[in-house]
């Protein structure tokens, strides 16, 4: 027997071989496995962090060129083409063809391509005088003071034509018929402004050291037939000791403003029946006695450039200062100064951008919302006397004393935009100081783009503070109930309920908090200002009663009957907080909450506002920051709590004072991710709240978030444009802003661990 069971379980024998190849060979197979699982593992890990750093990086890509500096190039140059001085120059928007008008009447075109054009023309309408002044009207309108008192309008507009040479510009010019200022025809017109008004025009020549013509012209409209129109003239009379020397009306025909030899600013009202009416007398000027040379206005006619002699340059604004109080001047920006005296200006026709020349030949382009000098540059012909912007802003004509012309070509497609405009207070037209606005869009070409992000990380940071203020509470001490208190049987439903919840979909939460929500709490607003003082009563009272009750009924209660009586409580307080609401408000509050808010609070309240945020998207927060807390709770050691209760601890004492720090790195884990989660909600904040971007921490005003504003704007913003990368720039900052928060929140979680890791 002894020598089959050798043989039986001797090395030799295939019984005994088999057993020994089958786990080596299992063995390899595992290991194999093994290494493709930690292969794939690895291989999965690195693409999803390279892909996040992809993203990461066309995000960046995108963004970086608002910071890029703008670019001036120097693309011709002419030699003196006319022995005249030049009065106002133009250029077509392909810059192909420039012309100006000298004083002796002339027009001379010039060809900035090459190309070959016609001769000087002679301004029809001269008659015997010859140009002193000159100004631009409007597009392609140009008005000429000249010697004899007269005003001599002209158009002149560039057509253009494709042929077999390709893109070819041909300017067209259009006499108008003389305007008398002077009825004397004695007076020469050094100085003439116009403006626009609705049914007419409004003129505005210096006719002598202290007299202003004004010539308003009055459309009378017709029922039948073609329109008429009336010319008013008047004169205004200049009470000051310098003489005038700059001259601007706005567009609207509505304010007359006149800068004198000393520095002096006049504002005048041209709305009254007068005709003028002088509202103040400022000193502009940057240094005492400094003349003003140079008024002009950005497009909108709301801003106003004044350049004084000693290089001076700002920017003003009409504002009312207090309610009922008279509109005075303001003065917005001081802008670097020139070396030398402000010759010439011209402004922008896309944007708020404007460009200034002296007497050496300097020329700065800036920007009247940043109030930044963006560009400089030298013309190598000496002082500028005329100088104009390309209808597109991408090219600058500047013109010397001597008839010299100089052409630069502008690369700056994203003016004014600094880190001060994005993150700072920014004064805007139509605004009595500094503020942070995000406005993008506007009904007009010249409207005033505000691209302040601050709002928007304000209004997230809101909406996150008002949703966790909602969602903690009720998430923590559910995971604390559920996990501590709660019959296993029972908890089995009720934790994958509430984890449930989470599968809602935020455009249906975000759907019926905005459609639903909102106007149910817009009735009830005094009764949830009332629920937790009530609740609070009712909770207390009943634990007081329960305490108190004789043990011969609390003993034949069944487990878990606590919890019914609190839903009952609770169901309770809520129907008691809705009578007490209506009654509370018709005593207290003038049967009208609403209005009670803003006359003696000054609060105004918003259907979709903080509140509805808070709670719907609370509902989208808690299943996430109540599962990973009650996980964390459950798994806190069992000896632990069984040491605490053995030593004569309650559950309650051992469920705050060992589970709970315990656990804290987990919660304070399932805090932040709901931190994150909130931040970067886009639907609940679209469809819950206003989209206003405003920064008020009421609780009953709406707000806009970083993710909201994408969603909704980037569908509408031109590829490449300035409002397409700020967009970007958003979503940057939305992205850091959650790798900090989750950073921060690992530092602390681990800090927490290694407190309490050995209890």
């Amino acid at each position: 027997m002894n020598g089959r069971v050798a043989s039986a379980g001797g090395a030799g024998s295939p019984g005994a071989a088999r057993p020994s190849r089958v786990s080596e060979a299992r063995s390899r197979r595992r290991i194999a496995v093994d290494r493709l699982a930690r292969r794939v593992v690895v291989f999965g890990g690195m693409a999803i962090i390279a892909s996040i750093l992809a993203i990461l990086a066309v995000i960046v890509i995108k963004f970086v060129p608002l910071f890029m500096d703008p670019e001036i190039a120097e693309t011709g140059t002419f030699g003196p083409v006319t022995p005249g001085r030049p009065l106002v120059a133009g250029i077509d928007e392909y810059r192909q063809v420039g012309f100006f008008l000298d004083d002796r009447g002339r027009i001379q075109y010039l060809s900035l391509d090459g190309r070959d054009l016609a001769g000087p023309i002679v301004l029809p309408g001269l008659g015997e005088g010859r140009p002193v002044s000159a100004v631009a009207a409007g597009p392609g309108r140009y008005i000429v003071g000249t010697s004899i008192g007269r005003a001599v309008p002209f158009d002149l507009r560039f057509e253009v034509a494709y042929g077999e040479e390709g893109r070819t510009v041909h300017p067209r010019l259009e006499g108008g018929e003389p305007l008398d200022l002077d009825p004397d025809r004695r007076r020469p017109i050094t100085r003439i402004a116009s403006g626009g008004a609705p049914g007419g025009g409004i003129l505005a020549a210096l006719a002598g050291p202290d007299e202003i013509v004004l010539l308003r012209e009055r459309e009378r409209r017709a029922l039948i037939g073609d329109s008429a129109g009336d010319i008013e003239r008047s004169v205004l009379r200049v009470d000051v000791r310098s003489p005038v020397t700059a001259l601007a009306i706005d567009d609207r025909g509505e304010r007359l403003f006149a800068g004198t030899a000393a520095g002096q600013l006049l504002h005048y009202d041209l709305r009254t029946p007068a005709g003028a009416r002088l509202i103040e007398t400022l000193e502009a000027s940057s240094r005492p006695g400094a003349g003003i040379s140079v008024l002009g206005f950005l497009i909108g006619d709301r801003t106003l450039i004044t350049g004084d002699r000693a290089g001076g340059v700002s920017s003003w604004q009409v504002v009312r200062r207090e309610a009922g109080a008279p509109e005075r001047l303001k003065r917005m920006h001081i802008f670097d100064p020139h070396p030398a005296g402000v010759s010439a200006f011209a402004r922008s026709m896309r944007d708020k951008g404007f460009v200034t020349a002296d007497e050496s030949g300097r020329l700065m382009l800036r920007h009247g919302t940043s109030g930044s000098t963006l560009l400089r540059a030298q013309a190598p012909s000496g002082g500028i006397e005329r100088i104009v912007m390309a209808p597109k802003g991408d090219g600058i004509l500047a013109l010397s004393g001597e008839g010299a012309a100089t052409h630069w070509s502008v690369r700056d497609p994203h003016p004014g935009i600094t880190l001060s405009i994005l993150f700072g207070e920014v004064w805007y037209e139509g605004y009595d100081g500094p503020e942070h606005v995000w406005q993008s869009t506007g009904g007009t070409d010249d409207f005033e783009p505000k691209y302040g992000l601050t709002p928007l990380i304000f209004g997230t940071l809101k909406g996150t503070f008002y949703a966790l203020l909602f969602a903690v509470p009720l998430a923590l001490l559910a995971a604390l109930y559920t996990s501590q208190f709660m019959h296993p049987s029972v908890r089995a439903f009720i934790k994958p309920g509430i984890e449930i919840m989470a599968a809602l979909p935020s455009v249906v939460l975000g759907f019926l908090g905005g459609l639903w929500l909102a106007p149910v709490i817009e009735r009830v607003v005094p009764a949830l200002a009332l629920l937790p003082w009530i609740l609070a009563v009712l909770i207390l009272a009943g634990a007081w009663i329960w305490r108190r009750a004789p043990a011969a009924i609390t003993g034949r209660t069944p487990r878990g009957f606590e919890l019914v009586l609190l839903s009952v409580i609770v169901l309770g307080g809520f129907g008691l907080a809705l009578l007490a609401g209506g009654v509370f408000e018709g005593a207290l509050l003038a049967g009208d909450y609403r209005t009670w808010l803003l006359q003696a609070l000054g609060l105004t309240y918003d259907q979709r506002n903080s509140i509805v945020v808070g709670v719907a998207m609370g509902f989208a927060v808690i299943p996430m920051i109540f599962t990973i807390t009650e996980d964390s709770l459950s798994n806190v050691p069992a000896h632990l709590t069984a040491g605490s209760l053995a030593l004569g601890a309650t559950r309650w004492q051992t469920a705050l004072r060992v589970v709970l720090p315990t656990a804290s790195p987990g919660i304070f884990s399932a805090v932040m991710i709901g931190f994150g989660r909130a931040v970067g909600e886009t639907m609940i904040v679209l469809m819950a709240t206003g989209n206003t971007p405003i920064m008020d921490w009421s609780i009953f005003n709406g707000f806009r978030a970083l993710s909201a504003n994408i969603a909704v704007e980037l569908p509408e913003a031109p590829d490449g444009g300035t409002l397409f990368r700020i967009l970007f720039l958003a979503a940057f900052l939305l992205f850091a802003m959650t790798f900090a928060v989750n950073t921060a929140a690992e530092i602390v979680r681990l800090r927490l661990r290694e407190r309490y890791r050995y209890l």
